[in-house]
Parts: structure tokens; C-alpha cells; sequence
């Protein structure tokens, strides 16, 4: 089944979802993540999109580019949906504001240079 949608669809599901995160946090810091059960909730779904589209990314595509850390990606998701119950809201408000700006870049440029 990997692929079966393709790469590129695949890495615009992973770009949409980086999207509506920042359209979910656009006015809040963290004390109104933490304190909004909708936006935290919403949030961890969309990371969890993240995950499982990159998953399903071909081993091809991951191994031209590994400069996208796809295995921690990946294992974040699985921490997502199997450990919902421990899951720390500031390591998950840390993954939004600091590292889905660069996974946003990235996967914006290998999209760019992906052949059509």
C-alpha cells in the first residue's frame, strides 16, 4: 500500500496539516493551548496526520531525503495514538512553534523538486 496515493499527494497532506496547525494557534501562546481542550485535541491530530503520511511516504523519497527526520515523525505519531493519556502538552506546543516551521520549509522544497 505504500505510495498508493503517491508521494506527492502524501506530502501535501503533511503540508495541510502543518497549516491548519498554524491556523489553529495564529492568536494563541501556550497558556491558551494548554487551557483549550479543543485547540490541544485538534493540534495532536494533526500531528498525528503528519505522522502517518510520512509513514506512507515511499522509502525511495525518504532515503533521497534525509534531511527530514521521517523515523522520529513517525514514532512522535505512534506516542500520539497509543499514549494519549501521557502525552505532555509542552513537548507538543515545543514540536508546533519549533520544529514544524522547519519541517514545513523542508517539505515545501521537496515538493518543488518532486517531478510531477
Amino acid at each position: 500500500m505504500r505510495g498508493r496515493l503517491g508521494d506527492r499527494v502524501r506530502l501535501q497532506h503533511i503540508l495541510d496539516a502543518i497549516i491548519e496547525l498554524e491556523n489553529y494557534l495564529a492568536s494563541a501562546d501556550y497558556s491558551v493551548f494548554v487551557s483549550n481542550s479543543m485547540m490541544k485535541f485538534a493540534s495532536i491530530k494533526q500531528l498525528e496526520i503528519i505522522g502517518e503520511a510520512s509513514d506512507h511516504l515511499t522509502d525511495e523519497l525518504k532515503a533521497m531525503h534525509t534531511e527530514i527526520a521521517w523515523t522520529q515523525i513517525k514514532a512522535l505519531r505512534n506516542i500520539f495514538v497509543h499514549e494519549y493519556f501521557g502525552i505532555d502538552t509542552k513537548v507538543v506546543w515545543d514540536i508546533i512553534t519549533n520544529d514544524l516551521p522547519g519541517l514545513k520549509e523542508k517539505v515545501s522544497q521537496v515538493l518543488v523538486r518532486l517531478p510531477e
